[in-house]
């Protein structure tokens, strides 16, 4: 670590310190970093090696690497991340732009979409501890009748959703079969959409900041905490009908692709 014009250093094996002391502070056995040096570097540099008797694999994918790289490129806006393969020689820098709203746009190149305006919803609404939960939701459209949403709270991605997902959904279809009866596209004797025809062709990315996450399990793929849910539900409610009600066409576009998942699932049924 560079910091305030010094050089600290720690190393570790299997666990353990290595070449540090140990001292007794507040009554507790700690380990402090080590100023080794002076500097006029900032930064944090993290060097390790893979133990084979904990991974079952210590090879390192590029592939798999590049891609959560830029996953972490896009939910950080403005950062800079250079992957490079010293076995190879590849090297790529990732430096995406657009937040949200760019990763959807990077998932839907090469396809056909309904609407050329990406939605982006951001806000932040006070989370149980009192502290800000910061929601950032973009979403689009295109014709391949498959839903493709991708969850994150702090850069980390939930496979199995959770929380910040429910209440993105749950809003979502209430204000999407709202505009239907208003427009006179669903009558008073019809049944709503149901999520799954509303999300038909969906690309959405639903990232969240959250002070104090809960996950279920240690894989941390399924989010936990019901204050998350008010958070999306909220900001997104509130950022849908504006983006709407400037958007009509958007707007029916998005029913038109929630009235033929509708019609297909009750051939279905």
């Amino acid at each position: 670590i560079w910091r305030d014009g010094k050089e600290h250093r720690m190393d570790f094996n299997h666990g353990l310190p290595q070449n540090s002391t140990i001292e007794i502070i507040n009554g507790v056995e700690c380990t402090p970093i080590k100023v080794v040096g002076e500097s006029d570097r900032q930064g944090t540099r993290v060097q390790f090696w893979p133990d084979a008797t904990i991974f079952s694999t210590i090879e390192f994918q590029y592939d798999v690497l590049a891609r959560r790289i830029r996953e972490l490129s896009f939910l950080n806006n403005g950062v800079r991340i250079r992957l490079t393969d010293e076995r190879t020689g590849k090297e790529e820098i990732f430096a995406y732009e657009g937040g949200t709203r760019g990763f959807v746009e990077y998932i839907n190149r090469g396809k056909s979409v309904l609407h050329p305006t990406i939605f982006q919803a951001t806000g932040e609404r006070i989370s149980e501890l009192n502290t800000p939960i910061y929601v950032d939701i973009s979403m689009q459209w295109n014709d391949s009748y498959n839903e493709q949403v991708l969850c994150f709270t702090n850069n980390i991605p939930q496979r199995d959703g959770g929380t910040h997902l429910t209440g993105f959904k749950t809003t979502f279809t209430q204000v999407i079969n709202s505009y239907a009866r208003e427009l006179g596209i669903l009558k008073e004797k019809d049944a709503n959409f149901t999520g799954a025809d509303i999300r038909n062709g969906m690309t959405a990315i639903v990232s969240i900041k959250h002070p104090d996450p809960r996950f279920e399990g240690q894989t941390k793929t399924k989010l936990d905490n019901p204050d998350a849910s008010k958070a999306t539900g909220k900001v997104v409610g509130e950022e849908i009908v504006r983006f709407f009600d400037r958007n009509l066409e958007t707007l029916k576009n998005v029913i038109g692709c929630a009235e033929k998942a509708a019609k297909i699932r009750k051939t279905e049924e």
